[in-house]
C-alpha cells in the first residue's frame, strides 16, 4: 500500500489537501493515479481563478480516460504546478509530493473538517 501522508486531508473523490497556514496544496491520491493508469495530460486553472468546494477545477487525462478534478476546498488559486504540463507522468511517479496541482488561499477553513483523515481514507479505498 502507498504511503499516504498523515498530515493531509482526503476527499471522497480522491483528492488530497496539505495545509500550510491559509494555503492549501491540492493533488490527487496514489489510489486515484493507480486507477487512472498512465497520465498523459493535465489541465489546471490559471492563477487568480476561484472555485467552490466540490467544483471541477481541471481535468486529468490518462491512456484510459479523461477525468475531472474536484476541489476538496473552496479558494483562490495562488500557484499552479506548471511542471505537470511538460511532465504529466509525475502524477504517476510521485502523486503526494512532486505532482501537487494547485495551491489555493482557503476561503473557508472549516471545510477541512468535512474531509477524511488518512486512516478513514485508507479504509474507504479498501472497501
Amino acid at each position: 500500500m502507498a504511503d499516504y501522508p498523515d498530515s493531509y486531508k482526503y476527499s471522497a473523490e480522491h483528492e488530497w489537501v496539505a495545509l500550510d497556514g491559509e494555503i492549501g496544496t491540492i493533488g490527487i491520491t496514489d489510489h486515484a493515479q493507480a486507477e487512472l493508469g498512465d497520465v498523459v495530460f493535465v489541465e489546471l486553472p490559471e492563477v487568480g481563478s476561484t472555485f467552490d468546494q466540490n467544483a471541477v477545477f481541471g481535468t486529468i487525462e490518462s491512456v484510459k480516460a479523461v477525468s475531472d478534478l474536484y476541489a476538496p476546498i473552496s479558494g483562490e488559486v495562488v500557484e499552479v504546478n506548471d511542471d505537470l504540463v511538460d511532465r504529466p507522468e509525475t502524477v504517476n511517479e510521485d502523486p503526494h509530493e512532486a505532482a501537487w496541482m494547485v495551491k489555493v488561499k482557503l476561503s473557508d477553513a472549516s471545510q477541512l473538517d468535512g474531509l477524511m483523515d488518512v486512516s478513514t481514507y485508507q479504509g474507504s479505498i479498501q472497501e
